[in-house]
């Protein structure tokens, strides 16, 4: 039987799933509406392929699941345990909030409420020291209470835990006797072990709030699957780039949040590197919002610094996307001053815009597109079906009215108003970081993405637009691009000069130990694993840091402090060699390389392409529609060319070549676009 391997991407609007011929490298798609339940969409997506489930050797999925859970704090009831005198680090947090002007605004409530937020004596000192033992009486009374309260989930976060464990593993065991082997027990020591406690107390909290519901998915599918023939390997795609197994996914959930994100721009930089860019900038416009990644010199940036909700920080690493709410579903209205506004409010896929004739009104960014004729009237191949009138009436009552516009004109306008935001939101993830965007490649990719690519890129003089293949599931695709992977980190905070190369040597190899001991009990083999080392570094009295790659081959305590300067003055524009400088944190990527694959690659035949059809279309700087030619993406092939004005219509995705621009089909079939 041919193998496949299959990702899937669970996304708010649809779920889109990848299909690849393990012998051939020849792929095809799947694109469903997603529903309340995911894990029906993933099933249903599969069976839309026809492909026989026993013929699926590896499945990877990313999902929002733990995101949405968050989101609508649809998640069971959780406690926390922590030091006597630390109940509300976590509702206290950092004393900042995100409109620091506004007197009105208050923090989201916590995850966990105060009457579930329980005490125990225990000390441990900064040094590592047990201070206070701990309370083993009150700490079983404790474990009783919230045996009684029907609680099976449970955050443990004792403060300086991260430099001696002991007593958050002794109040672990303790809560496992107690409420049983089912229960969920998250350490803030194992799932983040880190200096700052609002940071440690906030991750273990939402890990320990989500992972019961992506046991409960990840049970079901696997269980679904297995029914249905399933022999292969089922991994989950994390927000760091990797993946894991189902069983580190149950015990990790949150590092799950934000994955479907980290996987659109995976597959940027891979798309972008097959092209021959090195440098690109993602951009994911799905239903709902727009994803910007920026790849430089093959390197995606992550960080430690992000959030699902202000104020409870997620600690765990994740690919740097910056995430806007510009989408196909993005509402057009009017503020209080009079202006025109996009976003970030939604019409998401129910009821979804107005063209969907499921009760929305207010025009949204794809009526505007339909208006404009660079939509035709179907979707998903002719699965769905979009009116016209109705986009019409909804971007006359919302925009044309009250400016006095035509239809025209208003969604010209509704247009204009998105793609300045991604423009700016690409201006920040480029330039706000010292880079020039016109050195960069655009992949433009989601549902959207290939109708405003081109808009965008003009606007930022971009000079090349990437149209991938199947540009509305490669998000997807992203989710086989990777590796098994595990973020490995251990606090050091000692001066540069007072460390040793032996001594940060020692440090690495006891993380590099504990990584390859966490691929083998996941069955990966020695030979297969790989290591990744960084160090998070800071000038003495800094309360930034900044993160700086090291040599494993090649470890020496003069090389990494040269690196921080350079790597700080590249950041910062300034550096200063005469002040100390303080390793705050070193890690470890532990990477189980899973076999690589390739996409089939087509050779170009002397063929010209042929459009089957043309409408009106109207482009930005004309008032005007253009008679435009229509083409079929399955009918394009290598090597062909087509000079804009052109519209290209494909089951996942609508691609516009503006007039003035050539696009060119490479031999991934990619559509690379000059502008």
């Amino acid at each position: 039987m041919t193998k496949y391997r299959v990702a899937v991407d669970v996304g708010g609007s649809f779920t889109d799933l990848f299909f690849v011929n393990e012998e051939t490298g020849e792929h095809m798609v799947s694109k469903v509406p997603s529903e309340s339940d995911g894990l029906n969409a993933v099933l249903k997506g599969i069976q839309k392929a026809g492909i026989p489930v026993p013929a699926i050797r590896m499945l990877t999925i990313g999902m929002t699941v733990a995101t949405n859970a968050i989101i609508e704090r649809k998640f069971p009831r959780t406690a926390m345990v922590t030091t006597e005198g630390f109940r509300d680090v976590i509702e206290i947090g950092r004393g900042y909030k995100d409109d620091l002007w506004d007197t009105n605004y208050d923090l989201a409530m916590p995850y966990v409420a105060r009457r579930d937020r329980l005490v125990v004596p225990e000390r441990v000192a900064a040094d590592g020291s047990v201070y206070t033992p701990l309370d083993t009486e009150r700490a079983r009374a404790i474990a009783r209470i919230i045996k009684k309260r029907g609680i099976e989930s449970v955050a443990v976060c004792f403060i300086n835990s991260f430099k001696n464990p002991v007593h958050e593993q002794a109040m672990g065991l303790i809560l496992q006797e107690e409420l049983g082997s089912d229960a969920l027990i998250s350490l803030s020591s194992d799932v983040l072990p880190e200096i700052f406690e609002h940071e440690r107390f906030s991750t273990t909290i939402a890990n320990a709030c989500v992972s019961p519901v992506i046991r409960t998915f990840v049970r079901r599918l696997t269980s679904d699957l297995k029914q249905e023939g399933l022999t292969g390997d089922i991994l989950i795609f994390h927000s760091g780039g990797g993946v894991l197994t189902a069983a580190s996914a149950e015990r990790y959930g949150a590092r799950t949040a934000s994955s479907g994100i980290a996987a659109g721009a995976i597959a940027a930089a891979r798309i972008a590197g097959n092209c021959g860019f090195q440098n690109c900038i993602g951009l994911d416009m799905g239903g709902t919002s727009a994803d910007i990644s920026i790849t430089v010199d093959g390197q995606i940036n992550s960080t430690t610094d992000w959030s699902i909700e202000f104020g409870y920080p997620i600690g765990f690493p994740s690919l740097e996307v910056l995430t806007i709410g510009a989408g196909g579903g993005s509402l057009a209205w009017i503020d209080a001053g009079g202006g025109l506004r996009n976003g970030p409010q939604s019409a998401g896929s129910n009821p979804g815009p107005a063209a969907y004739s499921k009760g929305n009104q207010q025009a949204t960014n794809t009526d505007a597109n339909l208006v404009l004729g660079r939509l035709g009237g179907e979707l998903l191949g002719g699965d769905m079906s979009l009116d016209k009138s109705k986009a019409e009436t909804a971007v006359q009552t919302t925009v044309a009215t009250h400016f006095g516009l035509s239809a025209t004109e208003a969604a010209q306008a509704v247009i204009n108003i998105a793609n300045g935001n991604m423009a700016q939101a690409v201006r920040t993830v480029s330039i706000g970081r010292g880079h020039d965007p016109r050195d960069f490649a655009l992949v433009a990719f989601g549902g959207a993405g290939p109708l405003h690519g081109a808009a965008i890129a003009r606007e930022l003089d971009i000079p090349t637009v990437i149209i991938p293949p199947n540009p509305g599931v490669t998000s997807a695709l992203g989710c086989l691009l990777v590796d098994l992977r595990h973020d490995l980190s251990a606090m050091i905070l000692r001066r540069g000069d007072e460390l040793d190369t032996g001594d940060l040597m020692s440090a690495f190899d006891k993380l590099r130990q504990e990584g390859a001991e966490r691929l083998e009990r996941e069955g990966i083999d020695p030979s297969h694993h790989r290591f990744e080392y960084s160090s998070d570094m800071r000038y003495l009295g800094q309360w930034r840091s900044i993160t700086v790659p090291v040599d494993p081959e090649n470890i020496s305590i003069e090389t990494v402090l040269a690196d921080f300067h350079s790597g700080h003055e590249h950041e910062y524009n300034y550096r200063r060699e005469e002040a100390p400088v303080e390793i705050f944190r070193i890690n470890v990527v532990a990477i189980g390389v899973t076999p690589p694959f390739e996409l089939a690659l087509g050779e170009p035949d002397g063929s010209e392409p042929e459009f089957r059809r043309s409408r009106p279309v109207v482009f930005d700087g004309n008032r005007e529609a253009i008679d435009t030619p229509i083409y079929q993406r399955t009918d394009l092939r290598a090597g062909h060319r087509l000079d804009g004005p052109a519209v290209i219509e494909q089951v996942d995705s609508t691609v516009l070549i503006p007039p003035g621009a050539r696009g060119t089909v490479d031999r991934y079939l990619n559509l690379i676009l000059a502008v």
